[in-house]
């Protein structure tokens, strides 16, 4: 679970903003902030991962703020005003949205974000696949599916077909962030990049149905 916090001065955007992050489970927003000394004050007691900074904030400038903050983490710009591009990316900026934010344009800020943090679960193991074995990275690996008497394990250039049982990716795989959506599917948390009322939606546009037996649980754990 990634953590941010939102410095933005008018209301209605910081609305915005939060509406369209309830589609990212994996995201967490901490705080809203309408100006960047609050915010950095609140910084010095707490960490995120993530902040959408407008540049134009009274008392203290999103830039200034940018300047003067130590170990920044990743920072999405939000402004009406293209003047301050160039500059920002001297920082650990990801992205820049210019007001009003359109949400296929947030989605992809959010995902530059997801794909440059670094995968700490991900580790390699190898898959009997007939008389072979094939190396997998978990990183790579977006989700498992059940089908008849063998698995499906998906990745981003190829798929494996597999003896071994859901339930024993399950078991295998839990650690390193895989949960069960479905009797028939595993997925990889950190591929998820919205949660549906029936479905979930992968980084590959991969849809994935969530079972009823399953929903709660996978709420839970995303949040």
């Amino acid at each position: 679970m990634k953590q941010c916090i939102i410095i933005e001065d008018q209301i209605p955007a910081q609305r915005i903003i939060k509406r369209y992050l309830e589609k990212y489970p994996n995201l967490e927003l901490k705080q809203s902030f309408t100006n960047a000394v609050d915010a950095r004050d609140w910084l010095q007691e707490n960490k995120v991962d993530l902040i959408f900074l407008d540049i134009h904030l009274p008392r203290w400038s999103g830039m200034d703020f940018l300047r003067n903050l130590k170990e920044p983490p990743a920072v999405i710009l939000t402004t009406a005003f293209p003047d301050y591009a160039l500059e920002s990316y001297e920082y650990r900026v990801i992205d820049y949205l210019l007001k009003p934010i359109a949400p296929e344009r947030f989605q992809k800020a959010i995902q530059k974000f997801l794909d440059q943090e670094p995968d700490s679960t991900s580790q390699e193991f190898m898959v009997k696949t007939g008389y072979d074995y094939q190396r997998v990275n978990t990183a790579e690996l977006s989700f498992i599916k059940s089908d008849m008497d063998y698995t499906e394990l998906h990745l981003k250039d190829r798929i494996i077909l597999s003896k071994e049982s859901l339930n024993y990716w399950e078991d295998s795989l839990q650690e390193n962030g895989f949960i069960r959506a479905h009797r028939s599917y595993l997925v990889n948390v950190k591929h998820i990049t919205e949660m549906q009322s029936a479905q979930l939606r992968l980084k590959n546009e991969q849809l994935i149905p969530i079972g009823r037996a399953y929903k709660e649980k996978l709420r839970s754990s995303l949040l």
